[in-house]
């Protein structure tokens, strides 16, 4: 039997649109990373389930915000992208930033405008607390700390790992994407 066309590639061929291949570039960077997870702050496969998981709920929130779904599936993908290369997440957001754009450049695909707009969502990530009217920036402080959410004992490790103060905004940031997504306001982390 002959093979028919598939316009549904898997990640495979030349075919791919410029988020699938920066998709594709962080899962081969956790493939064939020469940090073991020894010596890792997360294990590869925890970045990996994270990494794609937050590039889901990007999807869902972008479309519920009405943004550009391509450009949260980039940015999500690369918002930890430190970490996937060095396996540190000491200072990650603000030292992931130069290697996601030059991902992004290497990819192809992305506008200038575009490139900023992504580099400057994994830059601004990891400040929770800190509240700005850039919706790709806040997109994906939300994707982060709500997949976080449903880890088991994460509330316990952010408030091992978080100032007190800080904390406060990783849970009303859940809080807040639970109600947007009309889920039960309880349980806010897994326990």
């Amino acid at each position: 039997m002959a093979k028919t066309a598939s316009y549904y590639h898997h990640y495979k061929g030349t075919h791919l649109s410029p988020t699938e291949k920066v998709e594709k570039r962080v899962v081969e960077l956790l493939f064939h990373s020469n940090v073991s997870d020894d010596t890792r702050d997360s294990s590869i496969v925890f970045e990996l389930k994270h990494s794609s998981e937050c590039v889901q709920v990007a999807r869902i929130l972008a479309q519920k915000r009405s943004l550009d779904v391509a450009l949260a599936e980039a940015a999500a993908a690369l918002h930890d992208i430190y970490v996937i290369v060095t396996g540190s997440y000491g200072n990650h957001a603000k030292l992931g930033a130069p290697m996601a754009e030059k991902i992004l450049k290497e990819t192809g695909g992305f506008t200038e405008s575009e490139i900023k707009t992504i580099t400057d969502a994994v830059y601004h990530h990891s400040e929770k607390e800190i509240y700005s009217d850039n919706p790709y920036i806040e997109l994906i402080k939300d994707a982060d700390v709500f997949d976080c959410s449903f880890y088991k004992n994460s509330e316990a490790e952010y408030r091992r790992t978080k100032n007190p103060d800080i904390f406060i905004h990783y849970a009303k940031r859940v809080k807040n994407i639970r109600k947007e997504l009309g889920l039960p306001e309880e349980p806010v982390f897994r326990t």
